[in-house]
């Protein structure tokens, strides 16, 4: 069995959620994995990774570029006799009805990634393109899957079709320690809070910064504060808060293994997207989170951690004064519905269904 997987940036990951996805799909697979790489991205571009075969498409993944980059993925996958397709994301989806009439032969799985129409930042006409590619998706893929149930719930409801619900692993998240707590100037004994995220209105880093501002409680917040107007303003308006410190982006699992493993609780402020891949990564670690109060994060606590929906109810959790709790049992969650073992067998099934 030859499986193409379309729609990613790349591996070796570098930059998200899906990047992260592929390459522990591709670990250990008996199949002939070829994934599609952004050509712009790579400076050095391998042949092979992990045992998957690399194809280079001279376009960036990203933008509205993104679409045409889909297709032609798409349509080499098919040229070159792969008959087995995984999608991520519905940038590219108006080819899956015409590969639908013209290449009946061919199965695709597509994951629809989050209801991405739904997003503050779109408007008019992408609002109206992205809303029209999640329905060509739903509506044409062989199967199609959510990485939340809440997200399961809509397709079922909107568009009357089954979907498969697989999550993301976490478990990567827990390399070894190697000593950097010192390094890093992490003050082991104070407790603080952890955050982490794009800083996006959507994540409500605001709302986060603004309730830890008006307390005493140390939080640590790691995020690309100099990409947006937004991030610029809250960096200008918070950093001179003594109990906030607002760090640039992270990427080095080891380092993030200290800051996740030291912190007293995290604090995660997604209220849009389906399961994010940072909150199953935190949750390996045992620790209390607060969550902000939305279906896709409850859905992936499975009720059992903390929600906030307010600057006044997040800073009367974080000020209360009795010990926050729901660490152990989001662990046992962790391990039991977010392992990259776990993913990559529901994944693989979906093809042996066929």
């Amino acid at each position: 069995m030859k499986i193409a997987i379309v729609g990613t940036v790349g591996v070796p990951a570098s930059y998200g959620g899906f990047e992260t996805l592929v390459e522990h799909l591709i670990v250990g697979s008996e199949r002939q994995m070829t994934v599609y790489c952004s050509g712009p991205h790579y400076n050095d571009r391998v042949k092979q990774y992990k045992g998957a075969k690399l194809v280079y498409v001279p376009l960036r993944a990203n933008g509205p570029v993104s679409i045409v980059y889909d297709i032609l993925s798409v349509l080499h996958a098919v040229i070159t006799g792969h008959r087995h397709l995984l999608i991520l994301g519905t940038s590219g989806a108006v080819i899956i009805p015409v590969m639908r009439i013209f290449c009946p032969h061919v199965y695709t799985v597509t994951n629809i990634d989050g209801i991405e129409w739904r997003r503050e930042k779109w408007r008019g006409l992408a609002k109206w393109f992205l809303r029209l590619s999640e329905g060509l998706a739903v509506r044409f893929s062989a199967k199609v899957v959510a990485d939340n149930v809440a997200i399961a719930d809509y397709i079922n409801h909107t568009y009357e079709r089954e979907c498969e619900t697989i999550a993301y692993g976490g478990d990567h998240a827990r390399v070894s320690l190697q000593e950097y707590a010192g390094h890093l100037g992490l003050d082991i004994e104070r407790p603080y809070a952890l955050a982490l995220c794009r800083i996006e209105p959507e994540n409500n880093v605001h709302v986060i910064l603004e309730a830890f501002a008006g307390t005493d409680e140390e939080l640590c917040f790691i995020g690309n504060w100099r990409s947006s107007d937004y991030g610029c303003e809250l960096l200008k308006k918070y950093a001179e808060h003594c109990n906030l410190r607002l760090l640039d982006p992270i990427y080095d699992l080891e380092i993030l293994f200290a800051y996740r493993s030291h912190c007293r609780v995290y604090i995660h402020g997604h209220s849009a997207g389906g399961t994010n891949p940072s909150l199953v990564e935190m949750m390996h670690f045992g620790k209390p989170i607060v969550a902000f109060d939305c279906p896709y994060n409850r859905a992936t606590m499975e009720d059992k951690g903390m929600f906030f929906s307010s600057v006044e109810s997040l800073q009367a959790m974080i000020t209360s004064g009795t010990a926050l709790a729901g660490g152990e049992a989001l662990l046992e969650v962790a391990k039991r519905r977010y392992t990259w073992s776990v993913v990559r067998a529901q994944y693989l099934a979906l093809f042996e269904q066929r």
